[in-house]
């Protein structure tokens, strides 16, 4: 009997032996899901018309993962779009205003990974509780993690009031980038519950293979944000003149409407997953089976807030500018990182699926097609960094001083791009087959063994040009550590799928 198979039967139809999926480190991450659909709705689990999920073990890798990826990675295309166009117009206020964004990143980008990781968590159940026909414990996963984002929108509620104005002061003392920053802080987090119910509710449909829905609710929600960024914070067709708080509403208004959408698509079309309130009690085990996939998940994304916190406070010794520069590099990188990210959360639904399946060889070829996919991505943007990096920070309305400091900043940075594609792949793989912690240990090393040292120890030459280099050398670190723990989970996990299907 293998570990899996105690597992089971320790725990029950509770929590089946579940994978975690997704990418951390500022990404939006990349969520477990399968298609299947489960079988105690349906009897044997079959159903007139076929199942939604029954080409994530038959259906052509190349064409399935394309089918899979390419929504969400338009949709994800859309929100990297919005994210730039957003400080687009905050640059046009002032560059104290744009740094006043750019040091708000990592209160959002925790608030990103407690949503996504919870994500990870939920569909990390339901994908291993469909793949094996266990539509109760699907349920359940479900309901409850509604019920989570619930929970962390009321926490970040509670927080933006408390922390948004010492949070500022302990990175800089000048009144105008604090006074911007509160105003904005304090409206993201307040008005939270938006994105919090749209990442929980898309990562629904995507598990159950509906990723055509989440493209829409996130374009739709990226489109209205675009588009209200100039009214709101220009004060056009007789809105009020916001400023900096404008940026914040159309950002957290253009959530609220994905979120009405993303609850409407599964409520009225997902049918594979029931998510009835009625008589509804928080489950302890489920929520503990949940986080015990998603708090790696989590924590590694939290890892990149506190990476960004230090670098802020590195930078800002120099000048603002700089912090403002690296500012702008997380806006455009995101153009080359998200599709990547949208990649990941097709290949892991189809790795979680076949992974419960048995199926080693369709786990292999996805897993060697993303790689692929992903690596050709980087490339392409590692091109357009080298080649074009005034251009990019021109859309900013860069100064002399900002376009001087970030031609530098975005040419060595993105050196790393060489073997990022490669490591996102690969992380997301270990926790699609319940190795969270491989994933934990890169992003732990990465950021806060390597880089954020090492960013420390070239500043000490007092030449701001000098940082930037520690992205590149963490990135060769991340790539020597990714490399190991693939070998282990290679010869531990990925040679063994199927061995219980083939005794039984």
């Amino acid at each position: 009997m293998n570990e899996r198979e105690i597992r089971r039967k320790e725990q029950g139809k509770e929590a089946p032996a579940e994978p975690a999926a997704g990418r951390t480190e500022g990404s939006a991450g990349a969520e477990a899901g399968s298609g299947a659909e489960a079988g105690s709705r349906a009897g044997a689990g079959s159903r007139a018309g076929g199942r939604a999920s029954d080409k994530m073990g038959t259906m052509a890798m190349n064409p399935l993962l394309l089918s899979m990826a390419l929504p969400m990675m338009i949709s994800m295309l859309v929100q990297a779009l919005y994210n730039i166009v957003d400080s687009v117009f905050v640059s046009m206020i002032n560059e104290d205003a744009l740094t006043a964004v750019s040091l708000a990143f990592p209160i959002q980008s925790l608030m990103i990974a407690v949503g996504a990781g919870t994500g990870v968590g939920i569909n990390a159940v339901l994908s291993r509780s469909l793949g094996e026909k266990d539509q109760e414990n699907a349920d359940r996963a479900a309901k409850n993690g509604i019920f989570l984002a619930f929970l962390s929108c009321l926490v970040f509620m509670v927080l933006g009031l408390l922390i948004a104005r010492p949070f500022y002061l302990s990175q800089t003392d000048d009144p105008e980038i604090v006074s911007y920053g509160i105003s904005y802080l304090t409206i993201v987090c307040t008005c939270s519950i938006g994105m919090f119910f749209q990442m929980t509710f898309e990562k629904l449909l995507q598990s159950t293979g509906r990723t055509m829905y989440t493209m829409f609710t996130q374009g739709t929600g990226a489109i209205l944000n675009i588009i209200f960024d100039p009214i709101m914070i220009f004060g056009l067709f007789g809105f009020p003149e916001m400023g900096v708080a404008g940026a914040a509403a159309a950002t957290v208004f253009g959530q609220i409407v994905a979120a009405v959408l993303a609850i409407f698509f599964n409520v009225r079309i997902n049918r594979d997953i029931n998510i009835g309130f009625r008589g509804f009690r928080p489950d302890g085990r489920m929520i503990a089976t949940i986080y015990r996939v998603g708090i790696p998940s989590i924590i590694m994304q939290a890892i990149g807030s506190v990476m960004t916190y230090g670098m802020n406070l590195i930078l800002i010794q120099f000048t603002s500018t700089a912090t403002a520069v690296f500012g702008v590099y997380y806006k455009v990188q995101s153009f080359v990182f998200m599709p990547v990210f949208g990649l990941n959360n097709g290949m892991v639904p189809i790795i979680a699926y076949n992974y419960g399946a048995g199926n080693q060889k369709r786990v292999r070829q996805v897993t060697k097609l993303s790689v692929m996919y992903a690596v050709a991505i980087m490339l392409v943007g590692l091109v357009v960094f080298q080649t074009m990096p005034d251009r990019l920070l021109g859309l900013f309305n860069a100064s002399e001083n900002m376009l001087l400091i970030g031609d530098r900043a975005l040419r060595v940075i993105s050196l790393s791009f060489l073997f990022a594609g490669f490591c996102i792949v690969i992380g997301s793989l270990f926790q699609a087959l319940g190795n969270g912690v491989y994933s934990l240990c890169v992003s732990v090393a990465r950021q806060l063994v390597v880089l954020l040292p090492a960013a420390f120890l070239l500043s000490l030459t007092g030449k701001v040009e000098n940082v930037w280099w520690a992205f590149p050398i963490a990135e060769i670190m991340s790539l020597c550590v990714t490399l190991f723990f693939y070998r282990r989970i290679d010869k531990k996990i990925i040679r063994r799928i199927g061995e219980k299907t083939a005794q039984d």
